[in-house]
């Protein structure tokens, strides 16, 4: 019994000597970004735009979609642009269509901490328009409209295809935030 009582102090005096252990944070994946450039889709709609090579352009395959919604997939971050078009007329009039547009990113107010209203304004390519950046752990950051607003009218909505925490997602939401801002850049009307 002398024997054991004396290895088990032995083994307890020399084992306890390391006292700095601390817990290690939670962390998060490493995210390889591809390098940025860009083609134009060819979207078969009155307009024209550069998507990333990295990403993919689909057709909306909502039952309900009209035929120029698109989506711009980005299958490396697990997000979606989801684009819809209308031709400005007598049923789809300017006013209705932004005002629709600016509802359906306070929709977010719930969620959102922040929402950021910034105007875009290209007059070489007659494309104005409002974009919503929407801060907080909201379903979707980013929101844009652009027309020549008489006869072209383009809406789209950045959604990620998980559970929204903004500080996981957010390099990725800057990432693809250059990108949508490049593609309503080189937006131009047929």
């Amino acid at each position: 019994m002398r024997y054991f009582f004396a290895i088990f102090l032995i083994l307890a005096l020399t084992g306890c000597k390391r006292q700095d252990y601390s817990p290690k944070p939670r962390g998060f994946y490493r995210i390889d970004f591809p390098t940025k450039s860009y083609q134009e889709a060819q979207t078969g709609c009155p307009f024209i735009i550069e998507i990333p090579t990295y990403s993919q352009m689909l057709d909306d395959p909502n039952e309900d979609a009209k035929d120029c919604w698109k989506n711009v997939y980005f299958p490396q971050f697990n997000a979606t642009l989801h684009l819809s078009y209308f031709p400005i007329n007598k049923i789809t009039n300017f006013q209705q269509l932004t005002e629709d547009a600016r509802t359906f990113a306070f929709k977010h107010t719930a969620k959102a901490t922040a929402i950021d209203q910034s105007r875009i304004s290209i007059p070489d390519h007659q494309v104005y328009g409002i974009q919503y950046l929407i801060a907080g752990n909201t379903a979707s950051n980013y929101q844009f409209f652009v027309s020549d607003s008489t006869r072209h009218y383009l809406r789209g909505a950045l959604y990620f295809n998980e559970k929204p925490h903004l500080d996981s997602i957010q390099p990725v939401l800057d990432f693809i935030k250059s990108d949508i801002k490049h593609l309503i850049h080189s937006v131009k009307w047929k």
